[in-house]
């Protein structure tokens, strides 16, 4: 599965998901974009850096997620209830897996949460008082730690990219296979 950080607009970014035989879904625009690394993409390095395989990028791997189908507008009102339904019962299928195997998509949002936190800390911004931020456990500070460091790299690329440019990544890879631009260009 091929996953790419579009920057689509001033301060509008896309998760794009491409799997094999399907067509590429995106969530455009996706939530939480930030000049210095998005939401999304902080979910990413977590769960590929942590080996989650029932986090968003894992469950989108086995095809779930919250990624919209481009192609589904086409689709009849008929056709579309039926891949909903279908789409539900794989949701459901994960969650009670994910349930079995440790909650690694709660672990996953708590986790993203606190790396968020701390490697925004170490870059001198200041908390948001109106947010109560997540308890770092002592358990967790490894996997804190590993996480910042690879965001230190990452968001510098993310930084660096223009409106219609990615950065790509093949699941659970943590480094860039390719940085695209929309239209002309390299």
């Amino acid at each position: 599965m091929n996953v790419a950080f579009k920057r689509t607009g001033a301060q509008r970014y896309a998760v794009i998901v491409t799997r094999a035989a399907q067509a590429a879904q995106a969530l455009d625009p996706a939530p939480g974009y930030d000049d210095d690394i998005p939401h999304d993409l902080v979910h990413y390095v977590v769960e590929a850096e942590l080996g989650f395989a029932n986090g968003v990028y894992g469950r989108a791997a086995r095809g779930a997620g919250t990624f919209i189908a481009t192609a589904e507008r086409d689709r009849s009102p008929r056709e579309r209830a039926r891949q909903q339904r279908k789409q539900q019962r794989r949701e459901r299928a994960l969650s009670a897996q994910d349930a079995q195997q440790g909650n690694e998509m709660a672990r996953s949002e708590r986790l993203a949460a606190l790396c968020d936190l701390t490697w925004r800390r170490q870059h001198g911004q200041k908390a948001d008082l109106g947010r109560t931020p997540p308890l770092l456990r002592p358990e967790d500070e490894a996997d804190v730690a590993r996480v910042v460091a690879r965001l230190n790299v990452l968001a510098p690329l993310w930084r660096a990219l223009l409106v219609d440019q990615a950065l790509a990544f093949e699941w659970p890879d943590l480094l860039p296979n390719q940085r695209r631009q929309g239209g002309s260009g390299s």
